[in-house]
């Protein structure tokens, strides 16, 4: 009765003021009957978006949709549900069921616009910012870990993840953030993401080639990060504070969102501060130079109009990160430290790394200091019938990579990387159940190097643009979709020449004429590489609680500046890289077919694939000819390599949930992926060749979660999770020229628990303890760098390299503000 007059008083004071008539949504839980505040309201077709208030309603003026349009009503724990806008029809009255399973989930990512995920032919997975805040790990790539089956990182420390979808990483992986695509140096092991975690509204992993809509970089999938918008447009200040503590490393985490939203004008401020100090565990103790510092600040400024929107966006991250290189004493296993030049450093009588030092939040002068600045606006405007996406952006990353321990002020890696991305897309919607879209989108980039040392990769330029066309067609129980897209990439770079400075007894950098006694470290580069992408996929809804799909897709990639013209030691990962100027694009061909099933009492999901790259190329170790590792200053020399590759396996997620156990769910996601060398000289050759690097192994995680929903209004809900994180041996490895080492199984084994309490009308806090690691397990993960961190053939306790994280105990809150 409240919804109702509260609607009657709305439309009189509309009409008062000369105004369209309102569209008035009233949303309740199907349950208990009770209205839903704040749940999410947007429109597939149009600008209209917002929340419910207080009354479940949710009212806009009918002139800013039309009929057919079709607008998407969500809240946490619930289905989503989908009006059909019609006629002269002024109120809906919408009724969400509760939910586990996320095949209603729409996403954004990777598609023409927005669709249900059982829509998309596509293997993706939408992770809420609730799974977010509820999932503490070391970064933002962790958290999606442990929520994404098929998505794993390859991991240099707690605060360094790369991800890896279905076996395949680096620039294979394209992360967006905010739609726009993410340029730092990705092709090191140890350059992270560049993002804040704090503050997102969702993220979006899709699985399998994505060059359809992005070009190079996505032949193995996306990983999108949303941050949040206001939904709210009541004039009011909103937001949100997040603080966490973690016991392993001491990290201390604070981060916080102000947002403010009227019917035209939208603010965000965003900032976030971490700390922490170096992680421990049972078989090394305290690991030397793992802390970091990490900074993030960003804003946004938008407006909306019945048309569209328009936003201008800002963001700064700055991060000093330590980077252990893994020396230690050779009998008392104790970390020791570099206090000398090469070639005066002895990696034998090395001082041994104090208490203080272990102990404290004081980084290592030996470390390195990333900065990522964007710029960017995204704009969205209805044109007829169709829908207009633009978006430009400029970024710059530069990283410095100190490993001089007599000069500390100069880095060893010093790069400069500007990159301008653009994309236009227009989405046709008034053909009769289908969807065209047609765009185009790239980049142009500018990489230098600056005042260092080291050179792994030479100055360049590129520039990089596609063009594609896209069309989903729906009818009844079917959606066929599938597009074709062309890329052109160019590379520019010329001499590049490195003589030894007689000020410092380093070498650097010389520009001509100035070269005499000079080397040339890489000669002047000019490739071009040109590739073509295809998607074709189908989903059948067979019934109301089984979902078909089926997709084929040919990806594109453009080899990377390492891969081609490499040739130096990378500082912070310890390597040098060496390229080859002849390698060829790599192509991709996968298969996937899904199913997904839902059931009051459960629901699932099988996905499998089969995926062949030609020209796949990889990283070896290289050897001399007793087979010994070569080592250049204390450093591994890696050289990339290129061969076909056949990737395949599956993933599968099983939620038990039962109506008559209220609260209580038993959820299970498992993942298998086989990487095979297809080149004819390693045929049943096994580890010695036959088998891909940094392939996952077998995975499972379970959990057994109770949620207790009480009478309360202050506390109304308590969780308690108990989890099971196993992990395989992997014996499928790349022994050949030493490059991995079989790894053992081993699980880990977590517990959290966590309480809602709400003050005010209903702002919440979310209180969240959970413990990692419970049992303090001594593990190795096969996709660790650290693994490989040591210098000895054989140790005292008969370990090497560097183990995961112990036992850590966390603490996070989260306040509405």
């Amino acid at each position: 009765m409240k919804s109702l007059l509260l609607i009657f008083l709305s439309t009189l004071v509309l009409k008062s003021n000369g105004q369209n008539k309102l569209v008035s949504i009233i949303v309740k839980d199907n349950i208990k009957a009770s209205t839903l505040n704040k749940c999410s309201i947007f429109s597939l077709n149009s600008a209209v978006s917002g929340v419910t208030d207080d009354f479940g309603v949710f009212s806009f003026p009918a002139a800013k949709v039309k009929s057919g349009d079709k607008i998407v009503v969500s809240f946490t724990g619930f289905k989503n549900d989908t009006i059909l806008i019609s006629g002269e029809k002024s109120i809906y009255r919408v009724f969400l069921q509760p939910a586990q399973q996320l095949l209603e989930e729409v996403v954004v990512t990777g598609v023409s616009k927005a669709t249900h995920i059982k829509e998309n032919p596509v293997a993706v997975i939408s992770v809420s910012s609730r799974t977010i805040e509820k999932t503490i790990e070391s970064n933002i790539i962790d958290v999606l870990t442990k929520n994404v089956p098929g998505l794993t990182a390859v991991k240099t420390g707690p605060n360094i993840s790369k991800p890896f979808i279905r076996g395949l990483g680096y620039n294979r992986v394209l992360t967006l953030y905010d739609g726009i695509r993410q340029e730092g140096q990705q092709w090191g092991d140890e350059h992270g993401i560049e993002v804040d975690g704090y503050n997102l509204e969702r993220a979006e992993v899709i699985k399998g080639p994505a060059s359809l809509m992005f070009g190079s970089d996505a032949l193995a999938g996306v990983v999108s990060l949303i941050p949040r918008l206001p939904k709210e447009k009541d004039g009011k200040l909103h937001g949100k504070f997040t603080s966490e503590y973690q016991s392993n490393n001491g990290l201390i985490g604070n981060g916080i969102r102000l947002d403010y939203s009227s019917e035209h004008w939208m603010f965000v401020g965003r900032g976030s501060y971490r700390l922490a100090k170096n992680y421990t565990n049972k078989a090394d103790g305290r690991v030397y130079n793992t802390g970091f510092k990490e900074t993030n600040l960003a804003f946004t400024a938008g407006y909306n109009s019945p048309k569209g929107f328009t936003t201008l966006n800002a963001t700064l991250y700055d991060n000093l990160q330590g980077i252990p290189d893994g020396s230690r004493d050779s009998l008392t296993r104790q970390f020791t430290k570099q206090v000398l030049e090469m070639p005066l450093d002895d990696i034998k009588k090395r001082p041994v790394v104090t208490d203080d030092e272990l102990n404290g939040y004081a980084l290592s002068p030996l470390h390195q200091h990333i900065q990522h600045y964007r710029i960017y606006t995204n704009n969205q405007y209805r044109i007829a019938t169709g829908m207009l996406d633009a978006n430009v952006a400029f970024q710059q990353n530069i990283r410095r990579e100190y490993n001089h321990p007599t000069e500390t002020n100069q880095a060893g890696l010093f790069v400069r990387l500007n990159t301008i991305n653009y994309s236009m897309a227009y989405t046709e919607s008034g053909i009769t159940n289908m969807d065209i879209s047609v765009g185009v989108n790239g980049m142009y980039q500018s990489n230098v190097n600056r005042n260092g040392t080291d050179f792994p990769i030479p100055d360049y330029r590129l520039f990089d643009a596609g063009i594609f066309g896209h069309a989903k067609w729906k009818y009844n129980k079917w959606t066929i979709s599938g597009g074709v897209r062309y890329d052109t990439r160019q590379l520019k770079g010329n001499d590049f020449y490195v003589a030894k400075n007689p000020a410092t007894g380093f070498e650097h950098q010389v520009f001509p004429p100035d070269t005499a006694n000079a080397r040339p470290q890489f000669p002047a580069l000019r490739q071009s590489f040109q590739g073509t992408s295809l998607s074709f996929g189908i989903t059948y809804q067979l019934n109301n609680h089984i979902n078909l799909k089926a997709n084929i897709a040919r990806g594109y990639r453009a080899p990377n500046i390492t891969e081609i013209a490499s040739n130096g030691l990378d500082p912070g990962a310890h390597i040098v890289y060496i390229g080859n100027r002849n390698f060829l694009p790599e192509f991709s061909l996968q298969e996937d077919i899904g199913v997904g099933l839902e059931y009051p009492d459960l629901s699932a999901s099988l996905s499998l694939f089969n995926n062949s790259v030609q020209q796949y190329i990889y990283l070896a170790q290289v050897v001399d000819a007793q087979g010994n590792p070569v080592i250049v200053e204390g450093n591994k020399t890696f050289q990339y390599q290129q061969a076909s590759a056949h990737l395949y396996g599956l993933e599968a997620i099983l939620n038990l949930h039962p109506k008559n156990l209220t609260g209580f769910s038993f959820n299970n996601a498992f993942s298998a992926i086989r990487g095979i060398n297809t080149k004819p000289d390693f045929k049943n050759t096994g580890v010695q060749g036959e088998y891909l690097p940094f392939i996952p192994p077998l995975k499972l995680l379970s959990s057994v979660n109770q949620q207790i929903k009480t009478s309360s209004k202050v506390l109304r809900q308590i969780s308690l999770t108990a989890e099971a994180d196993v992990n395989a041996a992997q014996n499928r490895f790349m022994a050949l020229y030493q490059t991995e080492t079989a790894t053992p199984g081993y699980t880990l084994v977590n517990f959290s628990t966590g309480a809602d309490i709400y003050y005010g009308k209903n702002n919440c806090v979310q209180l969240q303890l959970q413990v990692n690691n419970l049992f303090n397990a001594v593990y190795q993960s096969n996709l660790s760098r650290l693994k490989y961190f040591e210098y000895y053939t054989a140790s005292p306790n008969g370990r090497s390299g560097i183990y995961g994280m112990g036992r850590n105990v966390c603490v996070k809150v989260v306040v509405g503000l």
